[in-house]
């Protein structure tokens, strides 16, 4: 069989996206509007055997915080399966090869991000793990919660419907997207994403609900968006849960309103947490009952430079660094060769040299320790991360730490 691989027209979305949801299996309803609406056309590739679709990808034009605050163009791959009829011919490389390479031919995009639905996949195309979450399931009649005292002066208000308070929200969510590496600007459209709440996915839940955090000048200073799901053990004793969608606030004093609150919800004594920074704050305001919460982190977010000289210039770093790095990048050769990257935290350069190398690494274990989530020393213990000058690997590793866990909001 041979095969046509091509930007996708407008004309040949439905058929498209019938190929993803096949993949996926769902996607239909709000969902897939959303998606519709949100589907870069001229971004996006398929690839056809005859009339069917066996391979897409995508992207989506992002904007992220990368170490040091600055909001960086990203791509965003979305999109991406290969039809079970058509595995082992090459469809993903070619897919991968060709949105690379769109991408730097682009020239605005230093770096790529995506989530995997299989993670193995990606390591061979120099995506490395760049964040991870963290889950809970919270056993709120035991875990004791202690807030700051100014959490008293806090007013809540409940939305009934979370869509009705989606600008209240963005609003107090754009000024966190600074605040923390791998948070994602909103662009049009992406203040709904959030808030996909189709029926068929509640499995009995209720519809989402918004709790509103406000100052003592009426000022929302936060925001927790929830479901609720009702159950009663065979002696009638509640065991129903609060599912926590996000959360987000200004100030301590509102951020441990919202979690007193989210605790205190009647007949509900698991509090299951879902997608958080693996050092959120809530972890300390529990005292020592970590083990009642039963958290456990996942992988999040992968990511990889498109241009290392442009991606590692991008962001700052924490204490000076000076070091000539040799990267290796077989599927992106432009990558590969020596980079002196000099910086601190006001700002970096990185420059192609042909002095020493001081370090040694594959592009794949640049992209782990890019926005802090993995630390090159700890690479290099694992004998990833080479050290060709006594003293390189502490030095730089120190620099690409982040005093804030990376952390994506939400999927795409």
């Amino acid at each position: 069989m041979t095969t046509e691989l091509r930007m996708l027209r407008l004309s040949e979305w439905d058929k498209w996206y019938k190929g993803i949801s096949r993949a996926f299996g769902g996607f239909e309803g709000e969902e897939r509007e959303l998606y519709r609406e949100l589907t870069e056309i001229d971004r996006s590739l398929a690839v056809w055997d005859g009339d069917d679709v066996v391979g897409s990808a995508g992207l989506f034009s992002f904007r992220m915080t990368v170490p040091g605050g600055a909001v960086v163009p990203t791509a965003g791959v979305t999109m991406v399966h290969v039809a079970a009829t058509h595995r082992r011919r090459g469809v993903l490389r070619a897919l991968m090869r060709r949105q690379l390479d769109d991408i730097r031919a682009a020239g605005t995009e230093p770096l790529a991000v995506l989530t995997a639905s299989e993670p193995t996949i990606y390591g061979r195309f120099g995506y490395g793990l760049a964040a991870r979450q963290l889950d809970a399931d919270i056993d709120t009649s035991r875990v004791r919660l202690h807030v700051p005292p100014e959490s008293d002066a806090v007013r809540l208000r409940l939305v009934d419907d979370a869509a009705s308070a989606t600008a209240t929200c963005e609003a107090v969510y754009e000024q966190r997207v600074t605040a923390r590496p791998g948070m994602l600007r909103h662009g049009p459209g992406w203040e709904r994403y959030p808030l996909l709440d189709p029926p068929g996915g509640r499995h009995g839940s209720t519809p989402l609900a918004c709790v509103l955090a406000e100052g003592e000048d009426g000022e929302v200073r936060g925001y927790a968006r929830y479901a609720l799901k009702s159950e009663w053990d065979e002696h009638g004793v509640a065991t129903g849960s609060v599912l926590l969608r996000d959360v987000e606030a200004l100030d301590p004093a509102a951020y441990g309103a919202l979690w007193r609150y989210l605790f205190g919800i009647d007949l509900k004594p698991v509090l299951r947490v879902r997608n958080r920074p693996v050092d959120d704050a809530w972890l300390h305001m529990i005292g020592d009952d970590v083990r009642l919460c039963r958290p456990r982190w996942r992988d999040a977010l992968f990511a990889r430079p498109v241009e290392v000289g442009a991606a590692l210039a991008a962001r700052t770093y924490s204490r000076p660094v000076d070091v000539v790095l040799e990267v290796v990048d077989e599927f992106c050769p432009w990558n590969t060769g020596r980079w002196h990257l000099a910086g601190d935290e006001s700002g970096a350069t990185c420059e192609r040299t042909s002095d020493p190398a001081d370090l040694a690494l594959s592009v794949r274990e640049l992209s782990a320790a890019y926005l802090g989530c993995t630390a090159l020393r700890t690479l290099g213990h694992a004998g990833l991360v080479r050290e060709l000058r006594e003293g390189a690997l502490g030095a730089a590793s120190g620099a690409f730490v982040t005093d804030l866990a990376p952390w994506l909001p939400h999927g795409f």
